[in-house]
């Protein structure tokens, strides 16, 4: 899975970056992000190169230092946490929404980062950022609900005259591994309820996402966040196994591919786990769904971001009367997109990330064709761009039936009826987030019952998401909840107090 694997090819030591000093240095007069490797130093380990992956050019480089770091990094985010933990819920508010307002400040060189950096379309990177700041703000609202409840001790004999209470505290330092496709959002989703509700946090961002992890670490601290709270990490598979298993790491959270979550939750052993990990995302088209609908929703939440959403649609699931209309106009509404230069407005799907990241997706492109599958594609592939693919009927083995994609390519399942459409839906080791599109309320209901997933749209397209319902998965899609309120209670956890009455 290229999300979190695109950081483990390479043998990169961790590095500790001075967030504060580095944040009015990191932009020009005009919020451009100056020299893209300015604020990463050399060392005599070597460098990474991360390039642009619309050019080829070099975008910037990710130094290397001594695996020394590492424990200073995760004793410094102690010593913070220890000296902070008694900050009052309205201080860490008030911090919080500062942060807000310097992300907002920085938000045209975030913006610049992610369409350099990742491949993002304008459109999509600008949405992304806008949507995280709006979720740091949220956060500081939602802080007021947090709270604990009276245990009714006396409900046992034994309990008579004793009075019992829990209230939410922080675990201590949190590790916080995110990956490249929304390298703002997805940290942001743990940075911010982490922080707020009185942790530190150690970030230890992809590769691809260094640069833009650095600067909204910046702009924490310029808002407000004292020093030692947050921290930033450049690595690869070693440094995040390594936070995993630190012993001074207290909570670690990734958001990444199922193996690497396998690899994290070995890693830290009893400590708390949240894993937001693979998804497969079925999409299924009842006979009786408005068609132009369905197609209108899915098409986008196929292809755009290049399909690098691990809720992206991957499996379509129609119903056999339906299945050669709603493909025909798939098909014509997924032409009408446009695909080519990041950095324009217009643009639809960019590259996909990496070099690496097109040479998988079409090693599993190629393994439907030589099934003898139906492929069809608009536009040509070029370097890292590949253009919106459709495989029709594959048979049960093929790779992008079994596996997660993460690319702009799509299957389309044709299903006999509605119980044949859950089947496929549920025979897949993954669950994160899935929809069905129906104008039956019993159907409706049906696959709220039936299909195996963390969260469930009723016509919307899976790529759908909110930040204040619980989202997460079962089965090998993860463990833990993102989303407000939800996210606060993953990040603490609850301390009872027993007062016997004199």
């Amino acid at each position: 899975m290229e999300k979190f694997f695109v950081a483990f090819d390479f043998s990169v030591v961790v590095r500790m970056f001075n967030v504060k000093s580095a944040f009015t240095q990191a932009l020009g007069q005009d919020g451009m992000t100056k020299d893209s490797g300015s604020a990463l130093d050399a060392s005599e380990k070597g460098t990474f190169p991360v390039r642009n992956p619309w050019s080829g050019d070099i975008a910037f480089t990710v130094s290397p230092a001594g695996a020394v770091e590492l424990d200073r990094v995760v004793e410094a985010a102690k010593a913070a946490f220890r000296q902070f933990v008694k900050t009052p819920a309205h201080q860490r508010a008030s911090w919080i929404n500062g942060a807000a307002s310097a992300m907002e400040q920085a938000s045209k060189s975030i913006i610049e980062a992610t369409i350099a950096h990742i491949g993002k379309p304008r459109r999509a990177a600008e949405m992304e950022v806008k949507r995280s700041i709006a979720f740091v703000r949220a956060c500081a609202q939602h802080l007021h609900g947090q709270g604990g409840e009276v245990v009714p001790l006396d409900m046992v004999p034994a309990g008579t005259g004793l009075f019992g209470f829990t209230r939410r505290v922080p675990y201590g330092v949190v590790a916080a591994v995110t990956p490249f496709n929304a390298p703002s959002n997805l940290l942001i989703q743990k940075l911010a309820p982490a922080l707020v509700t009185g942790n530190a946090v150690v970030i230890k961002p992809c590769l691809e996402g260094t640069q833009i992890a650095q600067l909204i670490a910046e702009a924490f601290i310029a808002g407000g966040v004292p020093d030692g709270l947050v921290h930033v990490v450049a690595g690869d598979r070693e440094e995040a196994l390594g936070l995993a298993a630190h012993p001074g790491v207290d909570l670690v959270t990734l958001t990444g591919g199922t193996a690497a979550g396998d690899a994290l939750a070995r890693a830290a052993g009893a400590k708390r786990f949240i894993g937001e990990l693979g998804g497969n995302s079925p999409n299924i088209v009842a006979a009786d769904a408005n068609i132009d609908d369905a197609v209108q929703r899915i098409v986008p939440s196929s292809f755009e971001a290049s399909g690098q959403q691990c809720i992206s649609t991957q499996r379509i699931i129609v119903e056999a009367p339906v299945f050669d209309t709603f493909l025909e106009r798939f098909i014509e509404a997924t032409k009408r997109l446009k695909v080519g230069d990041p950095s324009l407005p217009e643009t639809d799907l960019g590259p996909v990330a990496s070099a690496r990241a097109a040479e998988r997706i079409t090693a599993m492109i190629e393994d439907a064709r030589s099934r003898g599958c139906r492929v069809v594609t608009s536009g040509a592939f070029q370097g890292c761009v590949i253009p919106p693919t459709i495989v029709v009927d594959p048979p049960d083995g093929t790779r992008l039936v079994r596996e997660e994609v993460f690319g702009p390519v799509v299957v389309m399942m044709r299903a006999k009826d509605i119980d044949d459409a859950i089947r496929i839906a549920n025979d897949c080791e993954f669950g994160l987030q899935g929809s069905c599109f129906t104008s039956s309320l019993a159907t409706a209901f049906r696959m709220s019952e039936e299909v195996r997933v963390g969260s469930l749209w009723i016509n919307e397209a899976s790529r759908f998401r909110l930040d204040n319902y619980p989202f997460g998965g079962v089965g090998r899609s993860g463990v833990g909840r993102e989303g407000l309120p939800y996210a606060f209670e993953e990040y603490t956890q609850p301390k009872f107090t027993g007062i016997r009455l004199p």
